[in-house]
């Protein structure tokens, strides 16, 4: 096997693992935070169990927020990925290990549990935003190298959720343990891989002032938003909107939760060679149109059958989306800057994720879930019709091999 080849896999496991033991909590998140001491009497935002989900999600995603950019900048300066990627990925687990102790053995409040979800977050998004940064490293084109990210997101996601539910059966804190695991193999797995960044290391300005250049990068990072708001909406209220509506356990969440993420898994590796093939925005914006009226489906479904049926077609448009969005940041970013480049897809992923738990919470809380879907299904149509100006005017997306001239419009 060709070392590009064997990284690529190798690769694709790490972030597989980070996703998987990511998605482990979202089944149970409700019965997890009951444990963790989520508690009415004892905090005024844990009044109800949505509203305790909505602040745990929140806690970790507004870490990444912070952190992502950190992360990054400091790989691009050093041109160094894996001594980082070791880092995080053990400080995470430790993070992780952290919040089963304190339900255990400690009874500390609840806001003091989020500030350890939230140095979690701070240390794992380091290991998953810079495992794809050596992804993005790799030759053998954007498109299939983003396309094994996103089949390891996919296939993390898929698998994490109903084996999370299954543990959640045994022990709501189960998930925690298992993630803690799984950080520390990833610290060990990573090993494996060449570090391929650029040798060329530049001062802190100059990166920033390479990534500020490029306002192209913009879109990608639209569609990353938006693209991870459905995300962290479906992770929060569409996991307590199929218990609630169609009577469901944790074990039966996961699977349709899987329901979209096997598709999106399976999809990712040959939609991102096509849009090798044929450009990334066809893929993009007819991808998240058709994305976004899935998303009404879901809200609409009569019954957990069609409901699971639509989540399937969903995972497809997902897996049409995502591979082509990220290589697009490849395409517009410059060697030396990738790392930051990455780290700004997923500072405006993690925001989306922030969105979808604050945005579908509380609409979800305060006027019904049927609003909530529409409002959701509803941005992402929007933001794709929006950015169709900009792919023409720009030029960019119609072709995967963008000249410099291109990439610095």
């Amino acid at each position: 096997m060709h070392s590009s080849d064997r990284d690529r896999v190798v690769l694709a496991a790490v972030v597989f693992a980070v996703l998987f033991s990511q998605l482990l909590l979202y089944p149970g998140i409700g019965d997890l935070v009951t444990a963790l001491g989520a508690d009415a009497a004892t905090s005024p935002i844990t009044e109800t169990t949505l509203d305790a989900s909505m602040w745990f999600l929140v806690a970790e995603f507004g870490a990444y927020v912070v952190f992502v950019g950190i992360w990054g900048l400091a790989s691009d300066y050093t041109a160094r990925r894996t001594p980082f990627i070791v880092a995080s990925a053990l400080a995470g687990a430790a993070g992780y290990a952290g919040l089963a102790v304190i339900a255990v053995a400690t009874t500390i409040p609840f806001e003091g549990v989020l500030l350890v979800r939230a140095f979690q977050g701070a240390m794992t998004v380091g290991a998953l935003s810079l495992t794809m940064t050596m992804l993005m490293d790799l030759e053998g084109g954007h498109g299939r190298n983003m396309g094994a990210a996103g089949i390891a997101i996919g296939l993390g996601a898929a698998t994490g959720a109903p084996v999370g539910g299954q543990l959640t059966g045994i022990d709501p804190l189960a998930p925690l343990v298992a993630a803690a695991a799984l950080l520390c193999l990833v610290g060990l797995l990573v090993i494996l891989a060449d570090d391929r960044a650029p040798t060329s290391s530049r001062g802190v300005a100059a990166i920033l002032d390479g990534v500020r250049r490029r306002p192209t990068l913009s879109i990608p990072y639209a569609f990353g938003f938006v693209d991870r708001l459905t995300a962290g909406f479906f992770a929060l209220v569409g996991t307590l909107y199929f218990q609630d509506t169609f009577a469901v356990d944790a074990a039966t969440t996961g699977l349709l939760l899987a329901c979209f993420f096997a598709p999106f898994a399976l999809f990712q590796y040959p939609m991102g060679m096509l849009s090798d093939r044929i450009g990334r925005t066809v893929p993009i914006v007819a991808g998240s149109i058709s994305y976004g009226v899935g998303i009404l489906a879901v809200g609409a479904a009569p019954s957990v059958t069609i409901a699971a049926i639509t989540m399937v077609l969903v995972g497809v448009l997902g897996a049409l989306i995502s591979p082509a969005t990220m290589a697009l940041v490849t395409d517009l970013a410059d060697d030396e800057e990738r790392g930051l480049a990455m780290a700004g897809f997923n500072l405006a992923g993690s925001l989306g994720f922030l969105g979808g738990f604050l945005i579908g919470g509380t609409v979800a809380s305060t006027w019904g879930y049927d609003l909530a879907f529409l409002v959701v299904g509803g941005l992402e149509i929007l933001i794709a019709l929006v950015a169709v100006p900009a792919f023409l005017r720009c030029s960019i997306g119609a072709s995967p091999q963008l000249s410099l001239d291109e990439r610095e419009a």
